[in-house]
């Protein structure tokens, strides 16, 4: 794919890309493997779980504090690069330790300093789109082909070598990332400190409040998903490079989602896309946690993470810029992070951690819930977006 015509000859396509293709390969090599490498240390669905969450709960925190320090100073890339150094150092623990706790501890150490670097890197990117951000989608979604890529070499790779081998693909990806930071300048877009008032006045707003929690139970109804879905294919004897494809045909759907955002922006509002989403989202998790045995199902379920992640993504990404514009911009990245992927996402690692060894039909049945109520919160509150 050649990167797209801008007005400006200064936009880094390739190299604003390559940020997204490495970090969403770290996320292709933990997301899908991560509970099968706890697994093969013995943890227990409830440790998994809490592991899980303790990964996405730093993201309540973490996005929200950054943010701040990136609008104060406007250094996004200096925070980038050093969150993404010390995460490298703190994910070098799992290398010396199989045990629950100093494994829970560096998970938590790592993921703090991992979550300098998406939020930021969203606003950089916006920054060089000026005008054309419905261009977003087309250097984001390098991301998901650099997941596909990953996830699907790396089934393949488990089913002959052991999954004990995971945490040295992680490292390599997390040093990439923090090399691709040095090829980026920072963000040509004047500083403009927030004021406390700025931030209030957006988040007062009653679409704002249910688009936050609407993205926060699109999350939770994840958590089954994004913590134990291996698990769950590995217990019906599929093998873990089906498995990789199955992960790598959702992310597959997402790219081409993606591509074609563009044009839905222009003939949908997004108040319809998302409702759209959701509706489907809920459909997906009964599919999953009622017929993965047949495999014609789980292909079905895995196009629809088009929408469960993908089309959802892109729409909050551009409620984000409409919501929180100029010099909050940041904050809104990063409470659309905490609620969302933190909140959210620690939230259904949790309960699905809890209910698992009962039933993973009853955890995916709380997915569809869970995207049930966030559908609701739309249909209800975000129809001023129609204008």
């Amino acid at each position: 794919m050649s990167a797209p015509d801008t007005a400006s000859h200064a936009l880094p396509y390739w190299r604003l890309s390559s940020f997204y293709f490495f970090y969403f390969a770290v996320v292709g090599t933990l997301m899908p493997f991560w509970g099968l490498y706890l697994q093969s240390l013995s943890f227990s669905a409830q440790e998994i779980g809490i592991v899980s969450a303790i990964m996405m709960a730093t993201r309540i925190v973490a996005p929200s504090l950054w943010g701040w320090l990136g609008d104060r100073t406007g250094k996004r890339l200096a925070i980038i690069r050093l969150g993404s150094f010390l995460a490298c150092l703190c994910f070098l623990i799992i290398f010396f330790t199989e045990d629950f706790w100093p494994i829970a501890l560096a998970v938590a150490a790592y993921s703090f300093f991992w979550n300098a670097v998406l939020a930021q890197f969203e606003v950089i990117s916006l920054g060089y789109l000026g005008n054309q951000p419905h261009r977003y989608s087309r250097i984001r979604l390098w991301g998901s082909v650099g997941f596909v890529l990953v996830v699907a070499g790396l089934g393949w790779l488990f089913d002959w070598l052991s999954i004990r081998y995971l945490p040295f693909v992680a490292i390599g990806f997390l040093v990439c990332i923090w090399l691709s930071h040095f090829t980026i300048r920072e963000q040509p877009l004047p500083h403009v400190p927030p004021s406390k008032g700025d931030l209030w006045r957006v988040l007062k707003q009653p679409a704002v409040i249910a688009f936050l929690l609407s993205s926060c139970l699109l999350q939770v109804s994840h958590g089954a998903y994004y913590t134990f879905y291996s698990v769950y294919l590995e217990s019906l004897d599929y093998s873990r490079s089906a498995i990789g494809i199955l992960w790598a045909l959702g992310v597959v759907a997402e790219v081409l989602i993606f591509i074609i955002m563009p044009r839905w922006f222009e003939w949908l509002s997004l108040r319809r896309i998302m409702i759209f989403t959701l509706v489907v989202t809920v459909v997906r998790w009964w599919l999953i946690g009622c017929y993965a045995d047949s495999l014609t199902v789980l292909l079905i379920a895995q196009l629809l993470h088009a929408f469960s992640f993908g089309s959802a993504h892109a729409v909050a990404i551009e409620l984000i810029r409409r919501f929180f514009s100029g010099s909050v911009h940041g904050q809104g990245q990063a409470l659309y992070s905490a609620a969302s992927f933190g909140l959210g996402g620690a939230l259904g690692a949790f309960i699905s951690g809890m209910v698992w060894g009962a039933s993973p039909v009853l955890a995916f049945a709380i997915s569809a819930f869970a995207a049930a109520l966030a559908l609701w919160l739309v249909w209800r509150y975000l129809h001023m977006v129609e204008l």
